[in-house]
């Protein structure tokens, strides 16, 4: 009779591991999280991805019930904290904040140590804030149709400023240069303030930037707005035009953000962290926040960003490769 209870109790614990054994997905998630999550910034402290970062991680935080991190791993045109993350456990509690830079340097850097199409596993995209192109009211370009006129009379002659080779600016403006036929010079800073500076100062012509840069620049009449990248007018420049209501018809440019694991991160993980993030953006108080920095929440679940990621790597690549462009 004992070997008998004994024999039954093996079975018993036999059947326990291995269902467990058969849903350690399921098993993770439902444990998870049992620790502080780390977001990675590939950017400084300051600048509006990290911002952003710290708006949605405080909200995550108390969805999840741990605390969220943000810590930044600026430099080498984002790629230092993305390939940290593409290499780090592939665990749920470490994911990146990334933005334009994920696809845009599949092709600008040759020597990659990653794979942004097989080295993340997509969770969520959060949104997105159309790039204005601004120039010094010195320049005597009322409308974008003037730019662009006076862009072809002085081929080459008319420099523009952005934050380095490879940003979202930069492939902006080389992507409307083959969108009208200008030809204008590219001036690349380390950052967008530098450029900025020296386009107040007007020892450039025009750049094209995140709305919340240059904003205050506008409002006060230090810069004039000449067109926004966006499919319809945004409501922080409700007085701007999109480039096609100003002549550039089929033309959007902005930079956008997403949020990605390492690859091989438990699919019921990865679908947790999609769940979470898409409610944290849903949240009203969330939604104000990031509407005042001029961002466009347009959320998408892990599916919908991976596709996106794979149409973005193939758009870019063409534009970078058409104009010549390498970052390294």
């Amino acid at each position: 009779m004992v070997t008998s209870m004994y024999r039954r109790s093996l079975l018993a614990a036999f059947a326990v591991c291995l269902g467990a054994s058969l849903l350690p997905g399921t098993a993770m998630s439902q444990a998870y999280p049992t620790k502080p999550v780390r977001i990675v910034v590939p950017y400084a402290a300051g600048g509006a991805v990290d911002t952003l970062a710290r708006v949605i991680g405080a909200q995550l935080s108390k969805q999840l019930g741990t605390p969220v991190i943000v810590e930044n791993k600026p430099g080498a045109s984002a790629n230092l904290g993305a390939d940290y993350v593409a290499h780090a456990d592939p665990d749920g509690y470490t994911v990146l904040l990334g933005a334009n830079g994920l696809t845009t340097n599949m092709t600008l850097f040759r020597h990659l140590k990653f794979d942004t199409l097989k080295d993340f596993a997509p969770v969520a995209k959060v949104g997105y804030a159309p790039l204005v192109l601004v120039v010094n009211p010195s320049l005597k370009t009322e409308t974008l149709k003037d730019l662009i006129a006076l862009a072809k009379s002085q081929p080459g002659k008319l420099f523009y400023g952005s934050s380095g080779n490879g940003s979202s600016g930069h492939l902006a403006v080389e992507s409307l240069k083959l969108a009208t036929g200008i030809d204008a010079a590219h001036v690349p800073y380390k950052g967008g303030a530098p450029a900025l500076r020296d386009l107040l100062g007007g020892r450039i012509a025009f750049v094209m930037t995140n709305p919340l840069e240059v904003i205050p620049y506008v409002k006060s009449g230090q810069l004039r707005a000449l067109a926004v990248g966006a499919a319809k007018r945004i409501d922080s420049l409700p007085e701007v035009p999109t480039f096609p209501e100003a002549g550039v018809p089929n033309y959007e440019a902005s930079v956008w953000w997403g949020i990605v694991a390492p690859a091989h991160t438990p699919p019921a993980i990865v679908a947790r962290l999609s769940e979470e993030t898409l409610k944290a953006l849903n949240d009203e108080q969330v939604r104000d926040k990031l509407a005042k920095m001029g961002a466009v929440i347009d959320p998408g679940n892990a599916q919908q960003f991976g596709a996106f990621l794979k149409e973005d790597v193939a758009r870019w690549a063409k534009v970078i490769q058409t104009a010549g462009i390498h970052a390294d």
